[in-house]
């Protein structure tokens, strides 16, 4: 469950009060694992895997009553909150608003005088902090153009353009170091309210980053990208199960000899900054690390691609050598080769089962029966429908398979799903919000290769109910998971 999937007056869920009672539900429940999707601010289509930073902290995310309860807000900035929608996000109207919000708390704050803990904050997150607040400065100046199309001195980050939008700049700069302060000064009192109910965070890192994006702006030499920065082959998968003619993600791609150079200094400080904000991270695409599909820039689909070497196990040695024994669960699903299943044994990372994929044929390798131990199994994830969407248009083969495995359960397709999921031999099970409220096709957080209307899926205030959480309690306790 993703924050903005929280219920709540402002619009979107948020790191406030609605997340507390979440974590004491969570407890209750006999959970000690919460899963978030990335906590970058949303680029393109919202989605939190295209992100305009992959070390930032999502402005929307930020509580209003947090900012009330420490003085940055008055109550009369939000006395006439919009009547949003309850059951989802609706982002171009939120994301204006809370807004809005939040430089009258950045003024408010410059107008206290008292700056020192913000000066400081400044100062410890520089490696990224300066690139990103200066980006999002001029890319706001620019009517939130992309970085590519900006005046040619910019673009190329001349010292003496960069120096004069600094100077130029500087308030803008400022509030948006405000912006980040705030976020990870709310995210810090989540963690902490996590650890004192005993459960940790799963964070998730996407192996690329958006085009479009502090990190390739600052960071040009890193990525497959011409002299105007524009990428010259792109990220993606070739046709699978989600899509007959792959996915075009459109991500630029990483000069890994480059990278291999500064012995991945960027990827180091990245999964740095990633294990303050959780506990355990999930490597999105780990079969990328491998191999990677290359897609030429100028194709519209991903069928005409290739496949290309990744760093292996030599990033995994950097990354480990810099920050110690990592605990990373691999996400290792779509085609996967007896080399990507090398590279996460020889890291030691859990890979990933999908319940859903399980009876899609006889020999499935995600039928609990054929799991090894050190995995993380999920009835769906965010890129699947919920377990009712699925099995209200599975095929008639799938649902004679599932009437097989799971016998009479398979009525309440949705507990039958977690209860196999909590009852195999994975040594983490992970069921999304969707399944345990035992929702349809409605509640489905993402569509892969729909650019619209996508993670936008909230919960109502009161769906959370204490007999659910009886009753995955009693299975954990039974299945040894509590």
């Amino acid at each position: 469950m993703h924050p903005t999937s929280l219920p709540g007056p402002y619009g979107s869920g948020d790191l406030g009060e609605e997340l507390t009672s979440f974590l004491d539900w969570a407890a209750g429940a006999g959970m000690d694992l919460w899963q978030v999707l990335p906590l970058n601010p949303p680029g393109y289509g919202h989605s939190p895997y295209n992100s305009v930073s992959s070390m930032a902290g999502d402005p929307l995310l930020i509580s209003p009553q947090r900012l009330l309860d420490d003085g940055l807000l008055s109550s009369q900035d939000i006395a006439d909150v919009p009547a949003f929608p309850a059951d989802h996000v609706s982002f171009d109207r939120v994301v204006p608003w809370k807004v809005a919000l939040l430089r009258k708390a950045w003024k408010r704050y410059e107008a206290n005088g008292a700056h020192e803990e913000i000066e400081r904050f400044a100062h410890d997150e520089r490696e990224w902090l300066d690139d990103y607040a200066l980006y999002m400065a001029i890319k706001d100046k620019h009517g939130g153009t992309p970085w590519w199309q900006w005046d040619e001195p910019l673009v190329k980050r001349d010292p003496a353009a960069i120096g004069k939008a600094q100077r130029a700049l500087g308030d803008e700069i400022r509030y948006r170091t405000f912006v980040q302060f705030l976020f990870f000064r709310q995210w810090a009192s989540v963690r902490e309210a996590a650890r004192a109910r005993g459960i940790r965070i799963m964070g998730d890192v996407p192996i690329y980053v958006a085009h479009d994006s502090a990190d390739v702006w600052s960071n040009r030499n890193l990525f497959e990208v011409d002299e105007h920065g524009m990428p010259t082959v792109v990220a993606g998968v070739p046709p699978d199960y989600f899509s007959t003619t792959g996915q075009r993600w459109g991500n630029p791609i990483y000069r890994w000899n480059v990278m291999r150079e500064t012995n991945y200094q960027w990827w180091i400080t990245r999964i740095r900054m990633n294990l303050r904000l959780a506990d355990v991270i999930r490597l999105d695409h780990f079969r990328g690390f491998a191999a990677y599909w290359e897609v030429p820039a100028k194709e519209t689909t991903a069928m005409h691609g290739r496949w290309m070497p990744g760093p292996g196990m030599e990033l995994f040695d950097a990354l480990r050598k810099a920050l110690g024994d990592l605990p990373l669960v691999a996400e290792d699903l779509g085609f996967i080769t007896p080399e990507v299943d090398q590279l996460r044994e020889k890291t030691g990372m859990a890979g990933m089962k999908i319940l859903q994929f399980g009876f899609s044929a006889p020999d499935s390798p995600h039928l609990p029966h054929r799991f090894r131990p050190h995995t993380v199994v999920y009835t769906g994830t965010h890129d699947n429908d919920t377990a009712r969407g699925w099995f209200s248009t599975a095929s008639d083969a799938e649902r004679e398979r599932v009437r097989l495995y799971l016998g009479d359960e398979a009525a309440d397709i949705a507990w039958a799903l977690i209860r196999a999921a909590y009852t195999s031999v994975a040594e983490t099970a992970i069921v999304p919000l969707q399944d345990i409220l035992g929702l349809g096709s409605e509640a489905r957080m993402n569509r892969p290769g729909a650019g619209l209307d996508n993670w936008g899926w909230r919960f109502t205030a009161g769906a959370l109910t204490a007999v659910q959480a009886g009753r995955l309690r009693r299975l954990a306790e039974v299945s040894g998971r509590c």
